[in-house]
């Protein structure tokens, strides 16, 4: 690399002053629309990765975007395979560029259809004799179409921003689904007779037995795709017509969690922040699958985990692994509960301890009575809201007076998707639309509503990412007092509400007034 003044910059500040220096663009950004794949057979992607080159053509001519402009003999290289004499030279970054590559190899890796024809002649025996685990995904150069098949399909999934792939066998069809922002859409239409090779190959990935066609199994995948590291939970079931595949999803490249990116407003952020550096006690959030549960409980260990701390962690499974915090995988096979663990993790000396689900009496008892002999404990329940929690505890058989001796705090949510800013739209909503959210047209002076469009930005979806809605309850005396005389949901959720509790819809709502998503999310999930 050419040597420069400051080398404290960061990389775009390097690459902004070489751009000067040597008369180079910089393209800080390089448009997906202007990576074509047609080199792709002729140059190996290692090749690319290696050297930071990416070859785009635009409507100005051909370029090709690189790192390090000092790295003649590549570029030479890279020229003279291509027949691009004349091309250009445009400074990126390495992110920008390894994007590039990943891109521009994934739409050269083929069509699902392609695959498909080619496995026409294929039985699952001869395929599942060929697989064997590349570092990356992209670099995988097997010639089984559906070893290109499934990689068609994760690479696209995560491309998509999928967090989950639902393989659904019918009686003449096979249906692929994504799960994008929570809501599932179609994604393939396969013909019935790659069944068998399909499910073969993700068993085979996953480690699991692909004799066994007549119970669930449960396995994992690790994968890579270029620069992003991805985690696959697969879960098999036997159903009418063949076994049913799902894949769960997990990106660990960015797995940072913090409390101030999950959308919480100040007032209770300031309240959350504290509950969670407590001494002692429960807190309990709720919700049901896929409400964003784990991800909260996350970011408040990450918050909190310092040197002076001991946390352990009982989950089942372990979905993110986090630096300096002791971490069990449940697994019920030899006896290792959350029950089970619970009690030999209070021999650990721990000062916070995560629970990931409280889902029996057992575990609910020996939490409390970890609670209450001066541990901060951190669990889920599966309840519709805050309210809801204390009448499930109850229900298991656990005393009132030692809920409201060990619980602080109840924390529901839900995940809504967040409109995308390139398209959405203002509008103005209709009297029942307002009536359902509770406000007044009168609020609507000064402030603004948005709806979804759909741009190529979210693939017409209208919607770019998800954030959390909530309903934090405190426990404080007066709220004890009632749980002490009855355990009905409604008169605690009253009484919450009275002392200041804001509702799962009240907080939606803030975040409609402010832009962020739309009035349809917020009923869709409250279900009201």
């Amino acid at each position: 690399m050419i040597p420069l003044t400051n080398t404290r910059n960061t990389e775009t500040d390097l690459l902004r002053e070489m751009s000067v220096k040597l008369d180079i663009p910089f393209w800080p950004k390089l448009p997906a629309e202007d990576v074509k794949a047609d080199f792709t057979k002729k140059i190996p992607i290692q090749f690319l990765k290696k050297h930071k080159l990416a070859p785009m053509k635009t409507a100005d001519g051909a370029f090709i975007a690189v790192n390090d402009p000092s790295d003649f003999p590549p570029i030479d290289d890279l020229r003279r395979i291509l027949d691009w004499e004349d091309a250009g030279i445009v400074l990126s970054t390495s992110s920008a560029i390894l994007s590039a590559i990943n891109v521009a190899y994934d739409q050269g890796s083929g069509s699902a259809e392609e695959f498909i024809q080619d496995m026409a002649e294929e039985s699952p025996d001869s395929i599942i004799s060929e697989i064997e685990e590349t570092a990356d995904l992209l670099d995988d150069t097997s010639d089984a179409p559906v070893i290109k098949l499934v990689n068609l399909m994760l690479s696209r999934a995560i491309k998509d921003r999928a967090s989950d792939i639902h393989i659904e066998p019918y009686q003449s069809s096979l249906s692929v689904r994504y799960r994008i922002d929570g809501v599932l859409y179609n994604a393939l239409n396969l013909p019935k007779r790659i069944q068998s090779s399909l499910t073969s190959r993700i068993k085979v990935m996953a480690k699991l037995n692909i004799a066994e066609k007549r119970l669930p199994q449960d396995g994992r995948i690790n994968i890579k795709i270029g620069d992003r590291s991805v985690d696959i939970r697969v879960s098999v079931i036997p159903i009418a017509f063949g076994e049913r595949v799902v894949m769960r999803l997990l990106d660990k490249t960015d797995t940072t969690f913090k409390l101030i990116n999950l959308g919480i407003d100040e007032e209770r952020f300031k309240s959350f922040d504290g509950l969670i550096r407590s001494p002692y006690g429960i807190v309990l959030v709720t919700g049901p699958t896929g409400s964003g549960k784990t991800t909260t409980l996350y970011a408040a260990l990450s918050t909190i985990n310092h040197p002076e701390i001991n946390i352990i962690t009982i989950e089942d499974p372990i979905e993110y692994q986090i630096e300096g915090i002791g971490q069990i995988q449940v697994n019920p096979k030899i006896g290792l509960t959350f029950a089970s663990g619970l009690r030999s993790i209070v021999r650990q000396d721990p000062d916070v301890i995560l629970v990931g689900e409280i889902r029996d009496l057992e575990t609910a008892e020996i939490a409390i009575q970890s609670s209450l002999t001066g541990h901060l404990v951190f669990s889920t329940l599966h309840t519709n809201d805050a309210a809801s929690a204390v009448t499930r505890l109850i229900d298991m058989g656990i005393e009132s007076f030692l809920v409201t001796s060990s619980v602080i705090a109840i924390i529901a949510q839900r995940l809504v998707r967040t409109l995308c800013h390139e398209c959405r739209e203002t509008y103005e909503p209709d009297d029942k639309s307002l009536a359902k959210i509770g406000i007044g047209r009168d609020i609507l002076k000064d402030r603004k509503i948005y709806r979804k469009r759909g741009c190529p930005a979210c693939m017409n979806t209208g919607y770019m990412g998800r954030t959390a809605i909530f309903e934090m309850m405190i426990l404080d005396d007066h709220l004890k007092k009632l749980i002490l005389k009855t355990s009905d949901t409604n008169q605690i959720g009253k009484e919450a509400i009275k002392l200041g509790m804001t509702t799962l819809l009240q907080d939606g709502v803030r975040k409609i007034l402010e832009g962020t998503t739309t009035i349809e999310e917020v009923l869709r999930v409250t279900r009201i």
